[in-house]
């Protein structure tokens, strides 16, 4: 394979709408992107991150040495938690008033609460829940710099940004231009603390994004190509990483894979298994969003198969061998597809979280009503009625093999 022989220690530029810096030991370009901000004339930063990570991974070490070279001030915002809420994001806004750009470090919490807050820097007098509800439309925002600390959300590289408002049980998402990163890090070596759980999820995440960004009716060859390649990596690497979480090419090329699943979501855009997920983590905060996606894809696999067989047949090749990529496979490849979940581990149906077939209405009305989900369901290869979302549901409260 083309792996062989890559020198990961090599820090790369890979240009998309952001600039990403790519390799092992990348979060040494901090000092490079700290004299870049301050020749900007910026000499207060934003910082939004989570709890413990950004320490504990090695990566604050280096950037306050670099904020500290360039007599740059910094807010430091560490309450972020997984599945952000708008009153975070007003927090850090608070603290951070007057910024000249955000630092956003963590995986997709982080980086999308510090879009919204680099939004509403640029915006005095906007609030987050005027932005995450559709009330504000932004085109300006302070520059981001995100370093990214999983391999999974792509949100370091993509105009994206999910935040909850939990007063409603809304997690919409927003796609804004003026919310690319300026610059991204994406150094292998930040992500070897992972739990072994964590490293799961994340790496579902990158293969449900080209799953559904290369089945959407917006998707062209370049995300159908981008979601083989994820696959292809994820498949081949995520075992590695599970067997040794310091194997740093396995990291490498996971992380890669979801650079390459955020621009391919970035391009196809999403559908079905994102929009079902948000009501899950909106009612239920606690789940992990790889989690509430892995035990949605197999029932969504299910029900789109037959309109993209012959792509899905491609692109799922690595999970589920055999596939011929003709319609009637539809339940094969669902059930192929929850079975590498499980030896992934990762078996969890939605009943093990507590959901029941009570809940599939009021989950069903939220994929409907929350704002910008609306959206991501009219890009489904088929239609998104509301019984074919409560169907996804449903088959999802159980293993395939159980459900009528």
């Amino acid at each position: 394979m083309w792996e062989e022989g890559i020198d990961i220690r090599q820090i790369r530029e890979i240009r998309t709408r952001s600039t990403v810096y790519f390799g092992v030991g990348a979060i040494q370009k901090c000092h490079d992107l700290a004299g870049e901000l301050r020749n900007r004339g910026i000499d207060r930063v934003l910082i939004t991150t989570g709890h413990r990570s950004y320490r504990s991974c090695g990566a604050w070490e280096v950037l306050q040495s670099a904020l500290q070279a360039q007599n740059i001030a910094y807010e430091l915002y560490d309450r972020v938690t997984p599945n952000p809420t708008v009153d975070q994001v007003e927090e850090a806004v608070a603290l951070g008033r007057g910024a000249g750009a955000v630092i956003a470090i963590g995986g997709g919490s982080p980086i999308d609460a510090g879009k919204g807050a680099a939004i509403l820097l640029a915006n005095p007098g906007v609030t987050a829940r005027d932005l995450f509800e559709g009330r504000f439309s932004p085109t300006a925002a302070v520059p981001i710099l995100a370093i990214n600390l999983t391999h999974g959300t792509g949100s370091e590289t993509n105009r994206f940004a999910v935040v909850s408002i939990p007063e409603k049980d809304y997690k919409p998402v927003i796609a804004c231009d003026c919310i690319y990163p300026e610059w991204a890090i994406d150094d292998p070596a930040l992500t070897t603390g992972l739990s072994p759980r964590q490293t799961r999820f994340v790496s579902i995440d990158a293969v449900n994004h080209v799953v559904e960004a290369a089945t959407t009716v917006a998707a062209g060859p370049y995300a159908v190509t981008l979601a083989a390649e994820t696959i292809r990596l994820v498949a081949e690497y995520l075992p590695r990483a599970e067997r040794n979480p310091e194997d740093l090419e396995a990291r490498y090329f996971l992380m890669y894979a979801a650079l390459i699943a955020g621009v391919a979501f970035d391009n196809g855009v999403l559908h079905f298994t994102h929009a079902l997920e948000h009501p899950l983590s909106a009612v239920k905060p606690e789940l992990s969003h790889g989690l509430g996606l892995s035990m949605l894809l197999p029932a969504v696999v299910k029900q789109i198969y037959p309109a993209c067989s012959r792509v899905l047949g491609a692109i799922l090749a690595p999970l589920v061998p055999g596939l011929r990529g003709e319609p009637e496979e539809a339940l094969a490849a669902a059930r192929g597809v929850e079975c590498w979940l499980a030896r992934m581990g990762v078996p969890e149906k939605l009943q093990d979280e507590g959901f029941a077939e009570s809940d599939v209405a009021r989950l069903t009305e939220l994929a409907f009503t929350t704002p910008s989900l609306d959206f991501l369901l009219s890009l489904a290869p088929v239609p998104a009625s509301r019984e074919t979302v409560a169907a996804i549901y449903r088959d999802s409260l159980l293993p395939l093999a159980e459900t009528r």
